[in-house]
């Protein structure tokens, strides 16, 4: 509900009475000489009369370092508006001094000076955080000396007003607060210009939007007014608007403006007070509408870095790699591509040249790299295949560019990648069809056995003793395999049953313990170990496929060992019968342990937590083979005698019927209330749905209440909704009800509920690996406050 402007009136007339009355009141307005700020996590910085703002020392995520900043207070995101230090981050126990001389000095904690506010020899006797969120020092008449709104980095504000030359720089990344690869620069003679810049020197790549004014003068200011306007003006003429209408009250909203790390200059509003999910950042415009096509320059890498594309997702630019491509740096994609494979060379030994029948093409529609041309084919018998051919046969040519009559010839490093409807033209991207390490593997084993075989052709007895040799050596490890194979279920490869063992073990399958997606799973004890239950699931949706291929997924999951992993023992591959057998979980699933009458112990539950993300991180990036579960749920976690969480039914993905395979993407995979938005999305499933799910799962663990239920029971409003909504109001003692051991750990719970809000993030790209989940609930990592996990449009 909006306050009244009447109201806002009396309260700041008050707040400025008090002021004047008593100097104490208002201390973290007005900064007197010898006041200072210690870099810490918990030091309290100097606020405007509203607390709108603030002025001090931000911390880094991930790191011991600080930035001296000025930042929206009241809102959870904490905003960074202005910096005075983001290429050089001060350490901890730094300090902010505005010193007795009248100037203001940050020191590293030797003392060394690392910044200082006036350089030109004035002398401050005071300074002030305004409520406009400008910094400004002050001399003895009370006029300004030096003002944060003179020296903007990446960001405007309401109120501010710039004479030209303004020069304006990005920021490296979101979370990186150097300077970044994009520029906007309001010249001498009154012109506009968004730029792409070197790192390093700061050369211009290339101007990708600009407004050129005929006014060829000297006296030309930037203006961001109070109704939201932004628009240069030349003596009391408003020549150019920025931004086409006004934004919103700023008594209800605060607003403003930046040139965001992708090169895109935005204008933002905020609402001053909870409107549920909309308590965020709203863009309100932006320049230019798409930064992927807009850079056009000769030189640079483009929007993203070399050998990437970029791409308008959900109306955002994003820096994608090419399949069998990997970013240079995951924490900053911008950086580029690299290849993960070796280089097309033309060297005898090259993967291309030796092995020319292995050469593959990766085709993407709508894409191009309009740059690093070599060659050009035209004509009519220039195909797709044919343009194909001719990169193939070339072993210059890393990519070519298809478009009718048209094919392209590319060398690395491929740079202004983009990917948009508006781009008629088909990439080709040359990678090897198989692993090339592997190969180089197999052609050193080659060349080994042909120089032990030039070796030994001089002995004819030796060859006779190798050859026995190799054979008594094959008969024992022969016999050992079968021995580990029939005795131990836990060996790598897991034991071949008989339907007719299994039939017996089940007593004819009468016990059903439950039934999923893939089948159903019944109780059982093997004749082999009459003491120990197992549970033996009958998959009754599998793709009839071959023995061999069966037997090697089998394989891959019989493969995996962890302490929260359900264990493969064995399996029945007879006819048409398909069947598993897994260890028997004594406590059930986490379903029934949850959401049962009894509470759990709170505990108990990030006990669980722990062991289901550690499990996760396993399948995704621990085990021999990658594996995306597609179906977490409490339902698919399982309890061992000491509760320990075990995943179940991992690996299974891949034993689906066809139509339900990723490759077809023609069904969903998973459970209503787990679902990622990629399953509703012309978008590859990656291991973030499962991310997603975990996220859903771990809220259900801190509230102890089922979503699915939740939302039906609630139908205006979703589990994550209801989380949020506790999360940004402050109020997550809503969350325990009558639960006091989690009330007394609300500070772990809201880093719990942090954690889980970023693995929902709408955006896969936004949600962290299970690794960095794994470390952010462990609290190895800091958790970064997190962003409204949906976009408006679809909210």
């Amino acid at each position: 509900m909006a306050i009244p402007c009447v109201l806002i009136h009396h309260v700041s007339s008050l707040l400025l009475l008090l002021a004047l009355l008593f100097p104490g009141v208002a201390k973290a307005a007005n900064i007197n000489l010898e006041s200072s700020l210690l870099a810490t996590k918990d030091s309290n910085p100097w606020r405007s009369p509203s607390g709108e703002f603030a002025f001090g020392f931000h911390h880094i995520d991930n790191q011991d370092v600080f930035l001296l900043a000025i930042w929206f207070d009241k809102i959870p995101e904490k905003t960074i508006v202005w910096s005075a230090n983001g290429d050089d981050p001060a350490p901890r126990g730094s300090q902010v001094k505005l010193t007795n001389s009248g100037e203001l000095v940050l020191y590293d904690p030797q003392g060394h000076e690392l910044w200082q506010k006036p350089k030109d020899g004035s002398k401050s006797s005071w300074a002030t955080m305004q409520d406009d969120g400008n910094f400004v020092l002050l001399g003895g008449d009370s006029n300004p000396i030096w003002e944060s709104f003179k020296e903007p980095t990446d960001t405007l504000l309401p109120g501010q007003i710039l004479n030209s030359p303004i020069n304006i720089t990005s920021r490296r990344t979101q979370h990186n607060y150097s300077t970044g690869r994009f520029r906007f620069l309001l010249k001498e003679n009154g012109n506009l210009e968004l730029s792409s810049v070197s790192l390093t020197t700061q050369v211009v790549y290339d101007v990708y939007w600009s407004w050129n004014s005929e006014a060829w003068n000297a006296d030309s200011q930037l203006i961001f007014d109070r109704a939201g306007y932004i628009y240069i003006k030349k003596g009391n003429q408003r020549i150019y608007n920025l931004t086409k209408i006004g934004t919103r009250s700023m008594q209800d909203f605060y607003i403003m403006a930046r040139i965001d790390y992708d090169g895109v200059f935005r204008q933002y509003t905020h609402p001053k007070y909870e409107t549920a999910c909309n308590f965020t950042w709203r863009m309100e415009e932006r320049i230019p509408q798409d930064i992927c096509v807009a850079i056009t320059g000769d030189i640079g890498s483009g929007a993203c870095g070399y050998n990437s594309i970029c791409a308008e997702i959900n109306g955002e630019p994003k820096c994608l790699c090419p399949d069998n491509y990997s970013y240079l740096n995951q924490s900053d994609t911008s950086q580029g591509c690299k290849p993960n494979f070796p280089l097309p060379s033309c060297q005898d030994n090259g993967w291309e040249t030796k092995y020319n029948e292995l050469v593959d093409f990766k085709s993407y529609e709508n894409t191009d790299w309009p740059l690093s041309d070599y060659d050009l084919q035209i004509g009519n018998g220039v195909n797709r295949q044919t343009c194909e051919q001719l990169c193939r046969e070339d072993c210059f040519c890393a990519a070519a560019i298809y478009n009718g009559d048209y094919c392209w010839k590319k060398k690395y490093p491929l740079s202004n990648g983009r990917r948009s409807a508006s781009v008629n033209r088909i990439a080709l991207v040359k990678v090897p069809k198989v692993d090339v390490s592997k190969l180089l593997e197999k052609k050193d084993q080659s060349t080994l056995v042909l120089v032990i075989c030039l070796l030994l052709g001089s002995s004819v007895f030796l060859n006779i003793l190798l050859i026995f040799a190799i054979s008594v050596a094959a008969y024992l490890f022969y016999h050992k395999k079968l021995l580990r194979s029939v005795s131990s279920p836990s060996a790598t490869n897991v034991r071949s049953f008989t339907y007719k063992e299994l039939e017996e073990a089940t007593r004819g399958f009468r016990q059903i313990l439950g039934r999923g997606a893939f089948g159903t799973v019944y109780k059982g004890v093997l004749a082999s170990d009459s003491k120990r239950f197992v549970a033996i699931k009958k998959l009754d949706k599998v793709e009839q496929q071959g023995e061999k291929e069966f037997r090697t997924e089998v394989s891959v999951i019989g493969q995996t060992h962890h302490k929260n992993l359900v264990r493969l023992l064995g399996f029945c591959d007879e006819g048409d019968h398909r069947l598993l057998v897994y260890e028997y979980m004594s406590n059930g699933s986490l379903a029934s342990f949850l959401f049962g009458i009894t509470r759990p112990d709170w505990n108990q539950r990030v006990q669980i937590a722990f062991g289901i993300a550690r499990g996760l991180m396993y399948l995704h990036e621990e085990c021999s083979t990658q594996i995306i579960h597609c179906d977490i749920k409490p339902q698919n976690i399982l309890l061992d005698d000491y509760f320990t969480p075990r995943i179940s039914d991992f690996g299974l993905a891949k034993l689906l019927l066809a139509e339900q395979t990723q490759a077809a993407r023609t069904g969903i995979r998973g459970t209503v209330g787990y679902f990622a938005p990629e399953w509703f999305r012309k978008a590859s499933i990656t291991v973030k749905v499962d991310v997603y799910s975990f996220g859903v799962l771990l809220l259900e663990l801190i509230c102890c209440k089922s979503s699915v239920v939740f939302g039906t029971t609630n139908p205006e409003e979703a589990l994550m909704d209801w989380v949020y909504r506790c999360y940004i109001g402050k109020n997550l003692d809503k969350l325990a009800e009558n639960d006091e051991e989690v009330k007394n750990d609300l500070k772990r719970v809201e880093r719990l509920v942090m954690v889980a809000l970023w693995c929902i993030q709408e955006d896969a790209s936004l949600r962290p690996t299970m690794k960095k989940v794994t470390q952010m609930l462990e609290g190895v990592i800091e958790v970064s406050v997190p962003p409204c996990p949906w976009n408006y449009s679809s909210s």
